[in-house]
């Protein structure tokens, strides 16, 4: 392979959050930023502990790409680059945990998410696979 060519190594981890709070949301209300600031250590927080209780001992990954797969309850248009935005912290937990080397452009590609259905449990699922 050429240089920077990456190519899936058979390693993959998916962890299963609560979706991003609404007011992490790029487009919402200006001027709340003491509830940004909560919402985000609390999810940084959250991701942290979902990669730690997964017990890899394979870490750091240098090269990853992650999706996210938004389940809701109920059927409507959602904006892709807006919810991937609102996983920052969700992001940055990963890197905090040590599974990754860092959440820049180098090191970490993010896909394109989707969007499901579940009327039960909504939630996002963040599956990081592991490039080399």
């Amino acid at each position: 392979m050429g240089k920077g060519s990456y190519e899936i190594v058979d390693e993959s981890v998916t962890i299963v959050l609560p979706l991003p709070p609404a007011v992490l949301n790029p487009n919402g209300q200006h001027g709340h930023w003491a509830r940004r600031a909560a919402a985000l250590k609390k999810c940084r927080k959250l991701a942290r502990k979902a990669v730690v209780d997964e017990c890899i001992e394979t870490g750091p990954w240098v090269q990853v790409k992650v999706k996210a797969i938004f389940f809701h309850k109920v059927k409507r248009r959602r904006d892709g680059s807006n919810f991937n935005t609102r996983m920052k912290g969700y992001f940055d937990g990963i890197v905090d945990a040590g599974l990754v080397v860092d959440d820049d452009a180098e090191h970490w590609t993010t896909l394109p998410p989707e969007f499901r259905i579940d009327k039960q449990v909504s939630r996002v699922e963040v599956m990081i696979t592991r490039l080399t």
